[in-house]
């Protein structure tokens, strides 16, 4: 066994010193590449020679180019037949690798690889396959469906690469893997690459390799050293809110945001998207195309940030993530480690935020043990820091405009505004900024915090998993003021404590411009960033339009209903007077009297007096 440190020590071998194939010096140099990794010196000499090798490293140690180089150096490209065959566990990691051989083989004539795997048409797979290549690249499921069908040849493969092997146990891949080695001939070469070697692949190595020569990469730390970790303690309610402070504290350019569960990616990305941020997810439910184009607009710079699952961001290689953000804790360090593994990349540096609640402070401990490193204990940003940095955005956009525009004619314009009406330059300009905020107030303001000793109205929502503030499609988590009384349903509005929203602006909203009386809103329930109302069923179209325009605090209501709070026969009081209490008129919106006339509750008309609403606010 060959073990190596990852310490400073100095690697003086070059890659013109190795015995690679003059087709692919050239690849490598032109992809600016002179000094080999610790993994590529140790692996290049062992694979070049046709031995087996086990490589024990990390994410990002340069592993892909340890296997491509040599590989390619030995391919035949006058053979059509495929003589190279890398299972990874992952979509994303199959496409990575195929693109690491394209590029390294893209100074040899007639050289072709295929990647193949699922959620993508055989069709384009069967094509490429039948033309003839000398590599593949894929997932074993796809690897196997193809082996079956008869359209991957492997009798003639000289050499076969098992990538991430122990993610592909994880991923409960062990058999599928076990059916390709069983497949290919007894003579082929094979180099298995894990970041751990537990004990089903050293069983694997034992029984399929022949004298392999292993080399382990002993890292004094197993994160980079260019990553700086952090942690924050943050109740789940509290969750939302913070990331919003962090990504306004911090400067970013390229974001992961991991989250457990494909459905919480859709939601944290939906809301990333309404505070303004150029935000998708990335999950296993969507179809590979739309992953793939989600992706290379990351690469691009036409998306900052990506909310993806452990799963989906396997083998995701984008050169300007700075940060890696962990919303929920990764289920066990490894997966920590591949996480932030995704920054700090090609010597770059980055920044990896870990979410914790205080019970999980021995998973905290768990990670440092086993990165050997101390990860800072941070508070969240302040209301001003993040108002500091608004201010100073907001001067360095005036500096850029100014620099960087032809001013000239607005400029005259305000001078001739100024002397019409005597108003002093420095009012004109502040009626100039406020005219491009919209409203939109340029300061955060700290959520109000509760009364000590005041009684918790059962609106409150502070003794609950706050992960449930998220699902605005469902509505089934947000029902803590209540249920919804029959006739009635739930409503939210994106407008919220941070906007210095008061129930009365609310009500005052609803009963002006919908015509709806206050007796008739039921329940408010304000929360950080959006609220909840609950308003008669059954709105008429061109009312709910008027509300959604409807701007309130500076910003619009942009109100939806939530599905599921439609209210029910249980909670409705006979004894009190209904929307569309009178003539025997139904107790709905939009429906009429027999007389042929609307409810009084929504005539459309605006209210001459204005009754309270129940109110639940924090």
């Amino acid at each position: 066994m060959t073990q190596l440190d990852n310490s400073p020590a100095t690697v003086t071998e070059t890659f013109s010193g190795l015995a690679l194939s003059d087709a692919v010096q050239k690849a490598v140099l032109k992809a600016g590449y002179t000094t080999p990794s610790l993994i590529q010196a140790a692996v290049i000499p062992h694979l070049l020679d046709g031995r087996d090798v086990i490589g024990q490293a990390q994410t990002g140690t340069g592993k892909t180019a340890a296997f491509a180089l040599p590989i390619l150096s030995r391919i035949d490209p006058s053979k059509t037949a495929v003589q190279v065959l890398v299972l990874a566990p992952t979509r994303e990691l199959a496409i990575q690798v195929a693109k690491s051989f394209s590029t390294y083989g893209g100074e040899m004539d007639r050289m072709s690889v295929a990647a193949i795997y699922g959620g993508q048409d055989y069709e384009p797979q069967l094509k490429q396959l039948r033309r003839g290549v000398q590599v593949v690249v894929g997932t074993p499921g796809r690897v196997i469906d193809h082996i079956k069908r008869g359209t991957l040849v492997v009798n003639q493969l000289d050499c076969l690469v098992l990538d991430e092997a122990d993610e592909m146990l994880n991923m409960g891949f062990l058999e599928d893997v076990q059916f390709v080695l069983d497949q290919t001939p007894a003579e082929t070469q094979i180099a298995l690459f894990s970041a751990t070697l537990p004990q089903p692949i050293r069983r694997i190595a034992n029984k399929h390799l022949k004298n392999p020569e292993t080399i382990q990469i002993k890292q004094k730390t197993m994160t980079a050293d260019g990553i700086r970790q952090r942690a924050l303690y943050v109740t789940p309610r509290e969750k939302p809110e913070l990331l919003m402070r962090l990504l306004e504290a911090e400067t970013t350019d390229g974001v992961i945001v991991f989250a457990k569960t494909k459905e919480s990616t859709t939601t944290l990305a939906d809301n990333l998207t309404r505070w303004g941020y150029a935000a998708a997810a990335l999950n296993g439910d969507m179809p590979q195309g739309l992953r793939e184009r989600t992706v290379d607009k990351l690469k691009s710079g036409h998306l900052d940030i990506l909310v993806a699952t452990d799963v989906a961001a396997r083998g995701l290689d984008v050169s300007r993530i700075s940060h890696v953000i962990n919303f929920d804790a990764p289920h066990d360090s490894e997966s920590y480690i591949h996480r932030i593994g995704r920054t700090g990349r090609a010597g770059r540096s980055g920044e990896a935020i870990l979410l914790l609640s205080r019970s999980q402070t021995g998973r905290l401990r768990a990670i440092e043990r086993l990165t050997r490193q101390t990860i800072e204990v941070v508070n969240p940003p302040t209301t001003e820091e993040i108002n500091k940095k608004r201010i100073d955005g907001f001067k360095n956009s005036i500096t850029e405009t100014i620099a960087g525009r032809d001013v000239s004619f607005f400029k005259d314009l305000i001078s001739q505004y100024v002397e019409e009406t005597e108003q002093p330059i420095e009012m004109v300009a502040a009626a100039l900024a406020e005219m491009t905020r919209g409203g939109r107030p340029l300061l955060l303001k700290d959520a109000p915090k509760p009364k000590r000793g005041k009684k918790r109205d059962f609106g409150d929502r502070r003794d609950r998993d706050e992960s449930q503030d998220f699902d605005r499609r469902s509505g089934r988590r947000s029902m803590r003021n209540g249920p919804v009384r029959e006739g009635m349903q739930r409503f939210r509005v994106e407008v919220g404590h941070v906007d210095g929203l008061k129930p009365g602006n609310l009500v005052g909203a609803i009963a002006n411009e919908a015509g709806i009386e206050g007796q008739f809103i039921g329940p408010i329930d304000i929360q950080t960033h959006y609220t909840t109302v609950d308003l008669p069923e059954g709105m008429p179209n061109e009312i709910f339009q008027t509300l959604r325009r409807t701007w309130v605090v500076g910003k619009q209501l942009d109100i939806r209903g939530l599905e599921g709070h439609a209210g029910g026969k249980g909670g409705s009081d006979s004894r009190k007077r209904k929307p569309f209490a009178g003539n025997g008129a139904p107790k709905r919106f939009g429906k009429k009297s027999p007389k042929g006339k609307n409810s009084p509750a929504m005539s459309g008309k605006k209210s001459g007096k204005r009754k309270h609403a129940k109110v639940v606010a924090k």
